[in-house]
């Protein structure tokens, strides 16, 4: 397997922006989260199956995630912590084990799995521990929770194949880990990009960073 190997890296000029940094006005408009997503609820539709990625900031992944053809609905949350139903505060705390992820459901007629591990790749930095652009602390891990042994096989191939290739001067730290638990996070956080373009974390970090994924993955994106 051969990569052509773009990545869309974090932009300099964000140096004063990191997704932690939120309002007092969002912090006081704080959802209770109380949706739990478990391994045993996980996609009862045939047509449709389940990723969940953690590649950082959800503010960012998600807005990418949402633009690619096949994909139904992907929702924000904390997966693979330990304390149950856990609020962002805590999340930022950096004791509850959890990192800020993604849920992805797709129609995998339409897209692969293979696929969204290649748009997880390369629209994040994936040799950072703990760490994307300013945004540093466990929350921001990159990760890949597998739902069945498929995705770890073709989750820990593509991995394999990304070190050996040589396109990352360091090794590849993202682990690849079973899915226990999915929290989505709260309102506030869903379709973030969509519901606040014109904020100043949206025009100086999401915008640059989607223009340059719609250039690479301009065959895969939904038809507008």
């Amino acid at each position: 397997m051969k990569y052509l190997f773009l990545v869309l890296g974090m932009i300099p000029a964000t140096a004063l922006f990191s997704c932690g940094a939120k309002s007092s006005s969002q912090k006081t408009n704080n959802m209770s989260n109380d949706t739990t997503i478990h391994p045993a609820a996980i996609t009862t539709d045939a047509h449709t199956a389940t990723a969940t990625f953690a590649n950082g900031c959800f503010w960012c992944t998600e807005a990418v995630f949402q633009q690619l053809e096949g994909v139904t609905k992907v929702t924000s949350g904390y997966s693979g912590g330990h304390v149950v139903n856990p609020t962002y505060e805590q999340v930022c705390e950096k004791n509850t084990g959890h990192a800020e992820a993604l849920q992805i459901v797709y129609d995998p007629t339409v897209i692969t799995f293979e696929e969204l591990l290649e748009v997880f790749w390369k629209t994040h930095d994936p040799t950072t521990l703990n760490r994307q652009g300013n945004d540093v602390g466990p929350q921001y891990r990159s990760v890949i929770f597998y739902h069945n042994n498929i995705q770890k096989e073709k989750a820990e191939a593509y991995k394999a194949e990304l070190d050996k290739s040589g396109a990352w001067p360091n090794p590849i730290v993202t682990t690849i880990e079973p899915f226990k638990n999915f929290y989505v996070a709260e309102n506030y956080h869903q379709n973030y990009y969509k519901l606040n373009g014109k904020a100043p974390y949206c025009q100086y970090v999401i915008r640059p960073k989607l223009e340059k994924f719609e250039k690479i993955f301009k065959d895969k994106l939904k038809k507008q």
